[in-house]
């Protein structure tokens, strides 16, 4: 998650991002770091039979580094090549990636290797009549009503600080009854602390649910449970930590694949299972 800032607001102020928006993100947490925990070879298995292509979502792309990342690694394109690879990989896989910070979102269109078929978009995706609308109208150019699978990386903490421990929950539900899959980083209790003293240290007041919020500890945990317990899923795998202590948690919907597709079963993908 992010929200709109200044342009002058990255250099004397770098803690300053209370809504996750740091505008150079990716040095800090390189996405090389992350898409290297996932195996290449993860659609074919999700969705071995395809009718079309893929539908992918990705909440809070920040400036689009991470999501080129992972496009790139889940279609095996290799790092040198660019728009010469669009034809076949708009054939297998289309993302939308969207973040509520516009300048971010320009800096992602302007810099994307892959213009027709990965999409970036301004959207507050806690505004539910935006993003209904919006996300309804982008599914229906496929003839769709949810995404094969969706991305949330490093984006719980800031929509829990943000709107409190009813909005993470209202998030997690929203982003299960929309996705198949749902590829999951939540930050752990620590970087709450953290962003917090953040603020604190710049002299900025404390974010308002912070002291309140009652889903605390651990969040991979926490997080697990409200998916599996609340939102219909269950956890297929988790492939590992990074170096940074962010746990990649891949969850699937129990209830009957959308749109006819054919998604295999954990005990299908023999190459996750042994992940577990």
């Amino acid at each position: 998650m992010a929200a709109p800032m200044g342009e002058g607001s990255p250099g004397p102020e770098p803690g300053a991002a209370p809504y996750g928006n740091f505008p150079n993100y990716s040095r800090f947490h390189p996405p090389e770091a992350r898409v290297r925990l996932l195996p290449r070879g993860l659609l074919r298995s999700l969705f071995p039979a395809p009718a079309g292509p893929l539908l992918g979502l990705d909440v809070g792309c920040n400036s689009g580094e991470l999501s080129v990342a992972l496009y790139r690694h889940l279609l095996g394109l290799q790092e040198s090549k660019g728009s010469l690879d669009e034809p076949a990989a708009g054939k297998d896989l289309n993302l939308l990636c969207c973040d509520i910070d516009p300048v971010l979102i320009e800096r992602a269109q302007q810099c994307s290797p892959f213009p027709a078929s990965i999409s970036f978009a301004e959207l507050d995706i806690m505004d539910s009549s935006a993003r209904d609308s919006f996300l309804s109208s982008y599914l229906g150019r496929f003839g769709r009503s949810t995404f094969d699978i969706g991305f949330c990386m490093s984006v719980t903490m800031w929509i829990h600080l943000n709107h409190g421990d009813r909005g993470l929950v209202e998030f997690l539900a929203f982003l299960s009854s929309v996705c198949t899959y749902l590829l999951m980083e939540p930050q752990p209790w620590k970087c709450y602390r953290a962003a917090a003293r953040r603020l604190r240290r710049l002299g900025r007041s404390d974010f308002d649910h912070f002291r309140a919020l009652a889903i605390n500890g651990d969040m991979v945990e926490r997080i697990t449970q409200i998916l599996t317990k609340d939102c219909a899923m269950e956890l297929v795998c988790c492939f590992g930590s990074t170096s940074w202590d962010r746990s990649l948690l891949l969850f699937k919907s129990s209830a009957s694949s959308p749109e006819g597709r054919s998604p295999v079963l954990k005990n299908e993908v023999p190459e996750l299972e042994q992940r577990l």
